[in-house]
């Protein structure tokens, strides 16, 4: 067998180098993204910048009201696009150099997260960096399967690959 087929069978340890997943916002796309990435070998922080919303957390998660710091192994994913400091967090995450920053939103409609960071001053390059929509297009509906589609989407970009069926 292949070392790849001994880490599919529990045979031996992935090693995925450091993987950092933020999610910004208490919510319930937050609470699965956190459990399965947590699963899959990440570490996980949980950013919710109002403290009284912080009420569905995974257990061993604790939300913390400060962006952690961020580095290149860090991707960061907002769960709730309507959030009044949507813009204010963006900028402070883009601050940081993440490796990933995405928005979760219906890819239909307009990424409010343009106006409210043009309207902080980022610049367009800096814009361009926040990923929207995020996750692979599997059709998702509820939480728990937005929560796998942007994980799936992750893993296939950190892998350097295109996600789907194409090998």
């Amino acid at each position: 067998m292949s070392e790849t087929c001994d880490v599919a069978h529990g045979k031996a340890e992935a090693d995925p180098g450091v993987r950092t997943l933020v999610a910004v916002f208490a919510s319930p796309v937050s609470r699965y993204l956190l459990t399965f990435a947590r699963d899959l070998g990440y570490h996980v922080a949980l950013f919710e910048p109002d403290a009284a919303r912080a009420t569905d957390v995974p257990d061993g998660i604790e939300a913390d009201t400060t962006l952690p710091p961020l580095d290149g192994s860090a991707d960061v994913v907002v769960t709730d696009h309507h959030r009044p400091e949507l813009g204010e967090v963006l900028k402070a995450a883009l601050g940081g150099n993440p490796r990933w920053v995405g928005v979760l939103g219906n890819p239909r409609h307009p990424g409010p997260h343009v106006t409210a960071l043009r309207g902080l001053g980022v610049t367009d390059d800096d814009i361009a960096r926040v990923h929207r929509p995020v996750g692979l297009n599997i059709g998702s509906r509820t939480p728990p399967e937005i929560a796998i589609a942007t994980l799936a989407g992750l893993l296939a970009d950190r892998n350097d690959r295109p996600g789907g069926f194409d090998f």
